[in-house]
């Protein structure tokens, strides 16, 4: 006989497939652009440089390569491909969020409660182990969709042409690939567990310490303390963003059809020696313009339903 979960794990599993929803469809052309700037398929444009003599100081002109820009690549998929290309990997992107922020929070919340009776509770020791913890499941659990997802943001087709449907492509990518082939990536993900855990750490500190932002204990909430909610995740999501981004190029190279890179350290030398230390940063504008304000909308939506529903879950 198998026992029901308890209401608190459903409520926090309930708010976070929510905010994660609600945030994934604001922000999904944002999350294509990224995508599409992360992978070989953008890596240069060719134009012709100006290069001057050391002796005679004349200049000569040679090809050169320029990396695009965020409104070349959102003007080149708007002209090839349509608007609605910027809403490729949407529907992947909505049946996984769901789960997966569900998941994650819930896993966050019962880990959080478990390392409190280990550690000093609400240090910041529990607050990075419950997001690791929580992070490992979710991507262990959730790889498969955003592999899908993924594979579909990259799939370039001339406007009117057809483009796979979610269960096309993850038929194409069993058929060529196999079962491995969905988890293609997960070592960069695992990677990016770093990312999740500076977030949640500088996430929990800043709430602490703002004054009246605790949710289950404040008994009326006005606007200006659900907004420092905001501010307070959108900032710590851009530190983290900045600080462990580079394991989100290497992920999406991995995910890549039929591409030279195979294993994660290996894809990092080659973009190392073939594109510089600057290409782990491709895409980071868009990134941060799309998880600030992604983040910022998840965990205050989050925050907010587990406040308002908090007496019915109890």
């Amino acid at each position: 006989m198998t026992t029901a979960p308890p209401k608190n794990t459903l409520l926090h599993l309930f708010a976070g497939g929510c905010s994660g929803t609600v945030g994934a469809i604001i922000t999904c052309p944002l999350e294509v652009l990224k995508t599409r700037l992360q992978s070989s398929g953008f890596t240069f444009r060719p134009v012709l440089q100006v290069h001057f003599g050391a002796a005679s100081g004349t200049g000569v002109l040679r090809p050169g390569q320029v990396t695009p820009g965020l409104l070349q690549v959102l003007r080149s998929i708007l002209e090839k491909e349509g608007p609605r290309s910027l809403f490729r990997g949407l529907g992947p992107n909505l049946v996984g969020v769901a789960p997966s922020r569900a998941i994650y929070f819930a896993a966050y919340s019962k880990s959080k409660e478990h390392f409190n009776c280990v550690f000093v509770p609400n240090s910041w020791i529990v607050h990075m182990s419950s997001a690791g913890f929580a992070a490992f499941v979710t991507n262990s659990l959730m790889n498969p969709i955003w592999m899908v997802k993924t594979r579909m943001q990259l799939e370039k087709k001339a406007r009117g042409e057809k483009k796979m449907s979610t269960l096309q492509c993850a038929r194409h990518v069993y058929k060529t690939e196999g079962i491995r082939g969905f988890y293609r990536g997960l070592t960069a993900s695992y990677a990016g567990i770093s990312e999740t855990m500076i977030c949640f750490l500088i996430y929990e500190t800043l709430k602490k310490d703002l004054p009246n932002i605790r949710l289950t204990t404040s008994s009326s909430r006005g606007s200006s303390n659900f907004l420092e909610l905001m501010a307070a995740a959108a900032f710590a999501k851009g530190c983290a963003s900045c600080i462990a981004y580079p394991h989100e190029v290497i992920r999406t190279r991995l995910r890549e059809e039929g591409s030279k890179y195979k294993y994660f350290f290996q894809t990092a030398r080659l973009v190392a020696v073939e594109e510089g230390y600057a290409a782990f940063y491709r895409g980071l504008v868009p990134q941060l313009i799309r998880q600030i304000p992604n983040t910022a909308i998840v965990l205050s939506t989050y925050e907010l339903i587990v406040y308002l529903l908090g007496d019915l879950f109890q």
